[in-house]
């Protein structure tokens, strides 16, 4: 079970509500695991290596089909990767590969347990970089000093990779690109499509950069999401750094200027990106598709939405109705999405409408919350649940939860040093007695949204959700209406 406390979610408050909605969100987190898609993509038959399968091509390949490698031909086979869980994709490849992979490096989010033992790993800060991922990248780089054309290299990219892959360009220290990290994405709130471009180009190793240090090793290239379209990963991509990079210098000012954020980050940052230098640019697609390399995507189906119907189906069977609102729901503030879908549910549940109950209703995405500079402790997903709490009080038959699927919500273990009683949560569940369960453990949610500190609220009410790490398909929000009030 993925879920590691759902008895003691569910002991209180609305329980019968709190264990079915804890059936659904398990549901849907164990469909966010590349293991079993990675060990069908990569393969041994009659001793020799098989990479491929059409349902994790991208469409509008020119060349589709499997590639086969005589293992006693092959040179070093290595594998390296970036990102939240992307330990599972290393494990499946380790395990078909056994003695015959030579070794790799991985660098994990903080937090999350070391799973592999012929790769290395890294556990490294997220969202906000830290020293930890510039020594992951320098052991992957150690590793690609010296690789042949006979050589094999597996990588593995996911979501969280733009933290975890940071190697600063040599004008640009560690701690000017945290305090931009930071000032875009937690003190301003900025969505990942808005900071990427920012720290695409203030990076040795990101926008295709570590793809360069590959050749002229052949390169397999796998991400941990639906494949897509071989055209938009090729020219439309800011995100899987591996792949060619689409944004510009221009484009990281611009984006900086948007967000009130230019006079604010360092001023090496404002000269690097006035700078333009082509020497440092990221790859574009022109000078990618030049190298040896196929793609493949290991989780098929709508992209970044795997876990939902996995998570339908379960509440369809625990005689729900289940209602899909929106699957890419971003650059929302977690709070308000919470107070709205409370909203929605508190209508249905009071007069049937739009849909009659019980029903559950759905939705995916990666919501934002703009600390400032607040220092509380939390995520997107524990504060949408604490918010929804504030308006679903009272209410008999309503139950609302959102979990991140990679098992870890916001910074997870990051800033959390010196809190050990309190785990890395991965969301909140809450019921209409919530807020007077809160009330009687003297717990102010309004105070805790204010603060931002909603993770440190949930674990006093028990209502936050310890998870086991894995990969991320972005969060997972469900609302259960039980019945008609």
């Amino acid at each position: 079970m993925r879920i590691k406390n759902a008895p003691d979610l569910a002991s209180h408050g609305n329980t019968a509500g709190r264990t079915a909605l804890l059936a659904i969100l398990e549901a849907g987190l164990q469909s966010a695991d590349p293991y079993w898609s990675t060990r069908l993509l990569v393969r041994l038959e009659n001793g020799r290596l098989v990479v491929g399968g059409s349902q994790f091509e991208p469409d509008g390949i020119t060349r589709p089909g499997e590639d086969t490698y005589d293992l006693s031909e092959l040179g070093n086979i290595f594998v390296f990767g970036a990102g939240k869980g992307m330990q599972r994709v290393a494990k499946a490849i380790e395990d078909v590969l056994g003695d015959r992979l030579t070794g790799g490096h991985v660098i994990d989010k903080k937090g999350h347990p070391i799973i592999l033992k012929r790769i290395g790993v890294t556990l490294g800060g997220h969202p906000v970089p830290e020293e930890d991922c510039v020594r992951g990248c320098e052991r992957i780089l150690e590793m690609t000093r010296g690789l042949t054309a006979n050589d094999l290299v597996f990588t593995c990219v996911g979501n969280g990779v733009s933290s975890t892959l940071t190697m600063p360009v040599p004008c640009v220290t560690l701690e000017d690109v945290k305090n931009t990290t930071h000032i875009m994405q937690i003190e301003k709130g900025a969505p990942t499509e808005d900071l990427n471009p920012v720290r695409n180009h203030l990076d040795m190793m990101k926008g295709g950069r570590i793809s360069r240090r590959i050749q002229p090793a052949r390169a397999i290239h796998i991400i941990s999401i639906d494949p897509g379209s071989y055209h938009e990963l090729m020219h439309e991509n800011f995100w899987l750094h591996t792949l060619p990079d689409c944004t510009t210098y221009q484009q990281a000012i611009d984006n900086l200027k948007e967000w009130g954020a230019w006079d604010e980050v360092p001023a090496s940052v404002r000269e690097f990106l006035s700078r333009a230098d082509p020497a440092y640019d990221s790859v574009k697609a022109d000078e990618f598709e030049r190298m040896r390399f196929r793609v493949f995507g290991v989780m098929p189906g709508p992209r970044q939405t795997a876990k939902l119907p996995a998570a339908m189906k379960k509440a369809e069977e625990l005689g729900f109705k289940s209602c899909l609102l929106a699957e890419e729901v971003r650059a929302v503030e977690a709070s308000q999405a919470g107070f709205y879908l409370a909203e929605i549910s508190r209508t249905i549940e009071l007069r049937g409408q739009p849909f009659e109950p019980p029903c559950a209703l759905f939705t995916s995405g990666e919501l934002v919350v703009t600390v400032g500079k607040s220092a509380g402790i939390g995520g997107r997903n524990q504060e949408f649940s604490v918010a929804a709490a504030t308006r679903i009080a009272g209410s008999p038959g309503i139950v609302m939860a959102s979990v991140d699927t990679d098992g870890t919500d916001g910074p997870g273990a990051q800033f959390t040093t010196g809190m050990e009683e309190m785990p890395c949560l991965a969301g909140g569940i809450v019921d209409g007695l919530t807020l007077q369960e809160a009330a009687g453990a003297g717990v102010d949610l309004q105070a805790a949204l204010k603060t931002h500190d909603t993770g440190t609220a949930l674990w006093k009410l028990n209502s936050g959700i310890v998870a086991e790490p894995n990969i991320s398909l972005n969060d997972l929000t469900v609302s259960l209406i039980l019945r008609r009030r």
